[in-house]
């Protein structure tokens, strides 16, 4: 029986799959499985991960023909999994030695459905830890009582799927898929999900994971298109909040996040290419007219005055747009 299925995308990593790929052997047990998805790399990572899959204790190498995205590599290992548990990992970042035997522990002890662990953050040589927002640890709560408050960071904002581990229920239950095809922000509509429909978690102090920031190759360093999948993924969130019995409860959290990311990605508008630019602001409207208008009235009017002006400022154009047009 495997007890553990770690789920492990990569594309175009021949860089950092070396240290990746030594930190997993760091982690193995004879009743662990690892799946390395190759998806579709350009490079030398799939000769890496053929040597792996020679190497690594249980390792299991799956190859897409074509690219698909992180959430679709990922949901590539779910349907792979035999494990009773299963967790993640990015392809360019690396492990604690000993970490997955300590996470797989204290699932167990708690007998939830999922975990959420801290983590370091690595940006060049600095080092920084980061701590999930929820005050309460090795307590077993229900994961709708960690969505709010609307106005504070919570556990719905740390949106990272490696920083866990989760009881294989979820995925008969149809919980943990990622949406697929979704290039950035996949992470955001899957916690969504995982906090509304689960029904028990806890975090924990548990330290093992290294998230690599600022790789050049990663999508957050790059302003092309696939950065504006970020709309398409809240715009799942947004959906399903509204048709959740608590909408009226939980809505103003997720427009008031929805909104924060805009925000921020108009804030830094000119990383994107031109046409990517205008095609933001365009979309960016939009989105804006379609969440629930009296919801998001009452957000800008709570934002600070630097973000709520560049919201308003998209509302504005694009009105002014259609007066032109007609």
């Amino acid at each position: 029986m495997v007890k553990l299925s770690v789920i492990v995308p990569f594309y175009n990593v021949q860089q950092y799959a070396p240290d990746t790929l030594k930190s997993l052997r760091a982690n193995t047990r004879e009743d662990f499985e690892f799946i390395l998805v190759d998806d579709c790399s350009t490079d030398g990572t799939p000769d890496i991960l053929a040597r792996a899959e020679r190497e690594l204790p249980g390792a299991v190498v799956v190859r897409h023909e074509q690219n698909g995205g992180l959430a679709t590599a990922r949901n590539t290992g779910i349907d792979k999994a035999r494990g009773e548990y299963l967790t993640f990992l990015d392809g360019d970042d690396w492990l604690a030695p000993g970490y997955f035997p300590q996470l797989l522990a204290a699932i167990e002890e708690l007998g939830c459905d999922f975990v959420r662990t801290d983590h370091v953050q690595c940006t060049g040589r600095a080092r920084s830890i980061h701590r999930v927002p929820h005050g309460r640890r090795w307590t077993v709560m229900n994961p709708r009582e960690a969505i709010l408050p609307a106005d504070r960071s919570t556990s719905v904002d740390y949106a990272y799927a490696w920083a866990g581990i989760y009881h294989r229920r979820l995925v008969d239950r149809g919980i943990l898929h990622f949406t697929h095809g979704l290039r950035t922000a996949e992470d955001r509509p899957w916690i969504w999900k995982l906090h509304r429909e689960a029904e028990s978690f806890a975090a924990v102090g548990l330290l093992g994971v290294y998230y690599r920031r600022g790789v050049a190759s990663s999508l957050t360093q790059i302003g092309d298109v696939r950065q504006l999948d970020f709309i398409r993924a809240f715009d799942q969130v947004i959906e399903e909040t509204a048709a959740d019995p608590e909408a009226d409860k939980l809505l103003p959290k997720a427009v008031r996040t929805y909104c924060a990311i805009m925000a921020h990605h108009l804030g830094q508008i000119e990383r994107f290419e031109p046409a990517v630019a205008r095609k933001l602001r365009s979309m960016s409207a939009a989105a804006l007219k379609r969440m629930p208008q009296d919801v998001l009235a009452e957000v800008m009017d709570s934002m600070d005055a630097q973000r709520a002006a560049r919201l308003r400022r998209v509302r504005r154009r694009a009105v002014g747009t259609r007066t032109v047009a007609a």
